[in-house]
């Protein structure tokens, strides 16, 4: 667990300059060749789904890139991070959750042998346990085919599992099998889902 943590605070300073660098050459690329800079941008994305969306185009999220609301958001983002206790083959952390009938909870109770870009859903920063719900609703409302539970204000569970912005784990029977990487880069639904079926 301490080399995890090591090699934990290393990607994460790792990734800070990276975004802090990217942000900067992508502005000065920016200036000289907007079409380059969109190039750029379209292509490190091509691993994320952004792109693949067609009522959700480049000109709704790629120049949020450019600004220092992206990469404030980042920091803030990977600051959290440096909080995260889950690591795959260790134990998972139990954090507190809210299930949607708002009953205090704990992920582990969930086990069964589970920065804005424009035009896209508007949720504003939680101020409340009452505002997640209702963002909560928003996916509910999609069917997903796993139990919805929200973190708890104190974001305890997103910083134990290192969830800020988003990433992708697979939990069974209190360990972690699997990890994925930061999103919105390191996002990778189809790894979940190989992960998944071999575990049919």
């Amino acid at each position: 667990m301490f080399v995890q943590k090591v090699l934990l605070y290393v990607r994460t300073g790792s990734m800070l300059l990276y975004v802090l660098c990217w942000n900067v050459v992508l502005r000065a690329v920016h200036l000289i060749s907007p079409a380059l800079a969109k190039k750029a941008i379209l292509k490190m994305n091509e691993r994320t789904t952004m792109n693949k969306n067609p009522s959700f185009t480049y000109d709704d999220w790629g120049p949020t890139f450019l600004t220092h609301a992206f990469v404030k958001t980042a920091a803030g983002h990977m600051w959290a991070s440096l909080g995260q206790k889950a690591f795959v083959g260790g134990r998972a952390p139990d954090s507190p959750v809210v299930s949607m009938d708002e009953q205090q909870s704990s992920i582990c109770n969930f086990f069964n042998d589970g920065w804005a870009f424009t035009n896209n859903i508007r949720i504003r920063k939680h101020r409340s346990l009452e505002d997640r719900m209702a963002a909560a609703q928003i996916l509910i409302r999609e069917d997903p085919l796993c139990p919805v539970v929200v973190d708890q204000m104190s974001n305890t569970a997103s910083a134990e599992y290192g969830a800020l912005p988003e990433r992708l784990y697979v939990l069974r029977e209190g360990k972690v099998l699997y990890e994925g990487g930061m999103g919105p880069w390191g996002y990778s639904p189809q790894e979940v889902r190989s992960v998944l079926e071999k575990m049919k």
